[in-house]
């Protein structure tokens, strides 16, 4: 089934978000911000700082943060402000550095209150598969970002892309974020990016969660971040139309993700290391993006 895909770039779909276009042959869009909304100051600090960092390279940049983590572990770990609050944050942020903002939605009544705020609507990895889910969220007509479950292979994305485009809206994203291997494990597999293009929407490699280790330490996830940068620049090399990651001002201090989170630094590292990456295997010029 997945031979029958053709893998061609000029296939993809442009989405615009903001005043940005994802996907075509745009420069590739970095999707970043802690894991969960911890507090206001942490937020704007973390905005702040990832939005100076894209503007610099000319990447375009959009804002994530969670309001509730309703997936975690254990039932005693940190979920966030709530939805009220957070989204409280996220209008703030961007109003205030005038950036997109996504964040996450765990059942179809939280749609309508997000997609007021937000300018992306994402869908966790767990979820990508709940029809009434996806269904609400593309009738708001706000961009849709699907990640792949860990359970699916990229072929099986094309029913998930149906399911959202069956209301009429075809600004949809998906986000690969790796593939279960056994027990407390993920693999990246970067034929799955080519196939998905191949479905006519922009796709987003994470990072992050693509070396989480999934209940590793009994009442939370571990990760082995140190691996984030290779995956990442192998995801640019391969051809993708953004990537996602999770940045925090001190990882090791983070409420959640604290594992396979970037620090602001490393972030900006790898930023500058990606666009060079982009800009060697891009057909267009440098002389574009100076």
């Amino acid at each position: 089934m997945a031979r029958e895909i053709r893998f061609d770039i000029k296939m993809t779909r442009e989405i615009k978000i903001g005043k940005y276009k994802i996907g075509g042959n745009n420069i590739f869009c970095l999707i970043a911000g802690p894991c969960v909304i911890e507090n206001e100051k942490m937020i704007f600090y973390t905005a702040e700082h990832l939005k100076k960092m894209c503007m610099d390279e000319k990447v375009p940049f959009i804002f994530k943060a969670s309001f509730d983590k309703a997936n975690r572990s254990s039932i005693k770990s940190f979920r966030g402000p709530g939805m009220k609050k957070g989204l409280e944050i996220l209008l703030k942020v961007k109003e205030k550095f005038e950036v997109p903002v996504t964040t996450d939605v765990h059942c179809s009544i939280q749609v309508r209150p997000v997609a007021e705020v937000v300018d992306i609507i994402q869908i966790p990895a767990f979820l990508c598969r709940q029809t009434d889910l996806l269904v609400a969220a593309g009738k708001t007509g706000k961009a849709v970002n699907v990640k792949k479950g860990q359970f699916l292979s990229p072929w099986e994305v094309k029913n998930i892309i149906e399911k959202v485009a069956s209301t009429g809206n075809k600004n949809i994203l998906i986000t690969e974020r790796g593939t279960i291997l056994g027990y407390n494990n993920l693999v990246s597999d970067f034929r799955a990016l080519p196939i998905m293009r191949g479905l006519g929407y922009p796709v987003i490699f994470d990072a992050t969660h693509s070396v989480q280790q999934p209940g590793e330490m009994g009442k939370s996830s571990g990760g082995d971040k140190e691996f984030v940068p290779y995956l990442a620049k192998a995801a640019i090399a391969v051809g993708c139309d953004g990537i996602f990651a999770e940045v925090h001002p001190d990882p090791h201090k983070a409420l959640s993700d604290s594992t396979n989170m970037l620090a602001i630094k490393e972030m900006e590292t790898l930023l500058k290391e990606l666009k060079d990456i982009y800009l060697a295997v891009s057909k267009r010029s440098k002389q574009t993006h100076k």
